[in-house]
């Protein structure tokens, strides 16, 4: 019989599924309704921001130490997957680990990147700054690759998702909404 353990805290649960709900608003609505689309944009970057905090002050498994590992154990993970025997983590596992890390780069780059055109628009915290000295189709075009990266990188989060819930008989996607997960089975 599985025991399930207390992992992930109700807020790191409220801030994962907040974040996909508001970054696919913005992402959709993108061109269409760009008040919705820069308040959606504005909530990311929220959520990234509490994120950063809640990573170095929050619970045991929502802090970066817990879960940031070296290249090296991530390569021996992504070995343990290739050869179908994952290795069990209470938390993240070390690909996790780099996946959190890059969403986090790249949705704050793409939430800068909206700030910075709103601000050019006129319209934000940085309208009308003298700080914005950049070419408008240069930041639209980071704007514009930097969400297509962000979109790219939630389909490799998922199906990584699916991959270790199906090698492992852990339901990864139920623990992300119930904080609780199998317990890891020692060796």
């Amino acid at each position: 019989m599985k025991t399930l353990i207390p992992v992930w805290d109700p807020l790191i649960r409220v801030f994962h599924w907040s974040l996909v709900f508001f970054f696919f608003v913005a992402y959709l609505l993108e061109g269409n309704r760009p008040n919705l689309h820069s308040q959606a944009g504005y909530t990311v970057l929220l959520l990234i921001i509490f994120r950063l905090f809640w990573g170095f002050w929050g619970t045991r498994h929502a802090r970066f130490s817990d879960f940031v590992k070296s290249h090296r154990s991530a390569l021996l993970y992504l070995k343990s997957l290739v050869d179908r025997k994952p290795q069990s983590h209470e938390g993240h596992d070390p690909l996790g680990g780099f996946m959190i890390l890059a969403l986090i780069c790249c949705l704050f780059m793409t939430t800068l990147t909206g700030v910075i055109l709103f601000g050019m628009e006129g319209s934000g915290p940085l309208a009308n700054s003298s700080l914005i000295d950049f070419p408008g189709k240069a930041i639209e075009d980071l704007h514009g690759f930097f969400a297509d990266l962000s979109v790219i990188l939630i389909l490799f989060h998922v199906l990584g998702v699916l991959t270790v819930s199906w090698l492992s008989s852990q339901n990864l996607i139920k623990s992300m909404l119930t904080g609780r997960k199998n317990k890891p089975q020692s060796k």
